[in-house]
């Protein structure tokens, strides 16, 4: 998503993004591509940082006698699993790929972001909005309802939405099937209830007519 608001933006597109309540993590990933971030004071924004965690079953499987077997192509096709004894050597190398990604994390941050200091924002924290524009995480404090109502006074403002997916020949086909599986469901309930050798049913379901 980050990298679709960077085209909007290499396209000319001025952003601004409205922080209501959270912006941490990918969430702030997305909102610093902005040219301008809007936050309010009690939101949550921040939390630049990775986490990778998994629980670990070997040693139950060893109490029972389960044998976990894994072949691999490729000296860290798998550092630490759930199933196998984890090595000394696999820790170091899941840390370092932890590691890595927070680094690509930061200079993602700090290219949209200058002049931010990102060793003092980067170390997984989550600051609330006011927090947040003292140190330069954000630009100012308001709501979006704020925001918009300001656009509106100079500019015309457009809400757009992903239109519904229309429904094909065979959408509509199995809508009939399905609706007519329930009516005949229900007249045979009548029927079987009522020990009456014939059911009147007048069906009030649009699909069928």
């Amino acid at each position: 998503a980050a990298a679709q608001l960077l085209r909007l933006r290499r396209q000319g597109l001025k952003l601004t993004a409205c922080v209501d309540k959270v912006a941490a993590s990918g969430g702030y990933m997305m909102a610093c591509t902005a040219d301008t971030i809007v936050a309010t004071p009690f939101s949550f924004v921040g939390s630049i940082g990775v986490l990778a965690q998994l629980p670990n079953f070997s040693k139950l499987l060893q109490r029972n006698d389960v044998d976990f077997l894994q072949f691999t192509g490729g000296r860290w096709k798998r550092t630490v699993d759930p199933f196998t004894s984890p090595t000394e050597e696999g820790l170091a190398k899941m840390k370092q790929d932890v590691d890595r990604i927070h680094d690509a994390f930061k200079g993602h941050v700090v290219g949209q972001r200058e002049g931010l200091d990102i060793e003092e924002v980067a170390t997984g924290e989550v600051f609330l909005g006011l927090e947040a524009k003292d140190r330069g995480l954000v630009d100012s404090l308001a709501t979006s309802d704020e925001v918009l109502a300001e656009r509106m006074k100079v500019s015309d403002v457009v809400e757009i939405s992903l239109a519904p997916k229309k429904k094909g020949l065979r959408d509509l086909l199995e809508g009939k099937v399905e609706a007519a599986e329930g009516v005949l469901a229900e007249i045979w309930q009548r029927f079987a209830s009522s020990g009456q050798g014939s059911v009147a049913l007048e069906s009030r379901d649009p699909k069928i007519q």
